[in-house]
């Protein structure tokens, strides 16, 4: 059990692979698997009408997961069971997140696809809502390090998922099943594992309630000035991320010019390069914002190193500048997200 707001190798590591599990799930469709079940055949005659559908099923998926993600973490605040208030939701989620894979894996046209990939993000959003709560709950003197291994596991999880796929020649259908079962197992292996105390202290109960209170109290952080401008900027960073990380498939097709027989592998290189930058500025950042107490210079730097990473894709569009691009943002993100 945490102590004095520490915890040791042990919490982080079970953190660190609860982590890895979500974002390999998440993250592999993201890059891989589902650009391959929208891409149409029709080529560089056609190839918007799969990028369209990629951009529509994420936004809808990401719409879930953002409405998800916060109803999760309210409710996780006031359950009280026998199990813990976090416990529950990771298992919950879990299990939402691979029977949805499943379904995803199955489906075989977009709209299916879709829909199936919604149970997908609002399973990810809860388990997501569980394992941050963890933090607030569990780690004071240690925040920028829990934090850079939630960014690290996301870099690492890409490589994971990606990597096994492409090395190991699975199909669609057999990869989801694979994601599936190691987000169910990990999933509710780390959430049996983890320590989750009870709250401290009984909430005091109002006497005489006053109508619209209770939600007014709940959604009072939302009129925070400081709180409005860390949720556009992460906003505005993870949307960024997006962009030149989940359609990197098509970019490679269609914009690089990659042939079809070797675009996977590439983008495998190009995943590892992001990773390797990822991690490593996440933990310089982590460590150096918990030694220094600063967080806003880091978060600065870091948002303007990944702009710089668009513009360079941008002034070159070849494998070489997207791979050096990709370092960049590697760079970037990884130490913005240091400091989660």
């Amino acid at each position: 059990m945490p102590r004095d707001g520490r915890v040791g190798g042990g919490w982080l590591s079970l953190f660190a692979l609860a982590w890895l599990a979500v974002w390999t799930v998440q993250l592999t469709p993201v890059q891989l698997l589902l650009p391959l079940q929208l891409d149409t055949p029709g080529g560089q005659n056609d190839w918007i009408t799969g990028v369209v559908w990629s951009g529509l099923i994420l936004s809808v998926g990401g719409i879930a997961g953002v409405i998800a993600g916060p109803v999760a973490g309210m409710l996780s605040d006031r359950t009280g069971s026998r199990w813990g208030r976090r416990r529950p939701w990771a298992v919950g989620g879990s299990s939402l997140t691979a029977v949805s894979l499943l379904l995803t894996g199955a489906a075989t046209e977009p709209l299916a696809v879709g829909a199936a990939w919604i149970g997908v993000s609002v399973g990810i959003a809860v388990v997501s809502a569980a394992l941050t709560a963890m933090i607030a709950d569990q780690v004071f003197a240690q925040r920028g390090t829990a934090s850079a291994f939630v960014s690290s596991a996301q870099a690492v999880g890409i490589v994971v998922g990606v990597g096994a796929v492409v090395l190991l020649g699975l199909g669609i259908g057999a990869s989801y099943v694979v994601l599936a079962i190691f987000i169910l197992v990990i999933g509710i292996g780390t959430a049996a594992l983890l320590p989750d105390p009870p709250a401290g202290g009984k909430r005091p109960v109002a006497q005489h309630p006053v109508p619209g209170r209770d939600w007014r109290e709940r959604t009072g952080i939302l009129r925070d000035r400081n709180f409005m401008w860390v949720l556009a900027s992460r906003l505005a960073v993870n949307i960024g991320n997006a962009l030149g990380t989940a359609l990197l498939l098509f970019f490679l097709l269609y914009g690089v010019g990659s042939p079809a027989a070797t675009a996977e592998d590439d983008l495998l290189v190009l995943i590892v390069i992001y990773t390797i930058f990822v991690v490593a500025a996440s933990l310089a950042a982590g460590s150096l914002s918990d030694r220094t107490g600063r967080r806003k210079p880091i978060v600065i730097i870091a948002a303007l190193v990944q702009a710089l990473s668009a513009v360079m894709i941008l002034i070159s569009p070849t494998f070489i500048g997207t791979a050096i691009a990709a370092g960049v943002m590697g760079v970037g993100y990884g130490a913005y997200m240091g400091l989660l």
